[in-house]
């Protein structure tokens, strides 16, 4: 099992906790998600991060738990002092519609709140396999933007955004 800090057991009793990605079920299910992106979105397209890309300075990685069970994982990308990007958001598979993603979606706004962030954006797939990625941020407040920090006008992506600031 991975080490955990700053645990926090989130409102549907489930724990979130900063991840060091070292936990097999963790590299497991990233490998999944970087499996399932690369079978959805062409090479040039796809913007998933690998293990080394997750654990760079700058970006915080979060397990969800249901005792020791992995149920998903998602990270913030640091992108400036006011603006912070979704990473690798991943339900673990037999989990899906359960409220993991709900729970961990709601997890990460906060964390960006906390840290000041003005702005929390995304990138995810264009194609029919992201709708309920693009549902699930939508129904948080997301809000379809045009591309941010490096990215470009892709017709395969779709770039997502939550003003934090009242």
């Amino acid at each position: 099992m991975s080490s955990h800090t700053e645990e926090q057991p989130s409102h549907t009793g489930l724990h979130i906790a900063v991840d060091d990605l070292t936990g097999p079920d963790v590299i497991d299910l990233l490998a999944d998600h970087l499996a399932e992106m690369r079978d959805n979105s062409p090479a040039d397209s796809m913007h998933a991060l690998d293990l080394s890309q997750l654990r760079a300075p700058g970006v915080t990685f979060w397990s969800v738990r249901d005792g020791v069970e992995l149920l998903g994982c998602g990270a913030i990308k640091h992108l400036d002092a006011t603006h912070g990007e979704i990473k690798s958001m991943r339900t673990a598979p037999g989990y899906t519609g359960r409220g993991v993603a709900a729970a961990l979606l709601a997890h990460l706004v906060a964390a960006a709140r906390d840290r000041g962030y003005h702005r929390l954006s995304l990138e995810t797939g264009a194609a029919s396999y992201y709708l309920p990625a693009q549902r699930l941020y939508a129904r948080h407040g997301f809000q379809v933007c045009p591309p941010f920090a490096d990215y470009s006008e892709d017709p395969h992506s779709v770039f997502m955004t939550l003003a934090l600031c009242s």
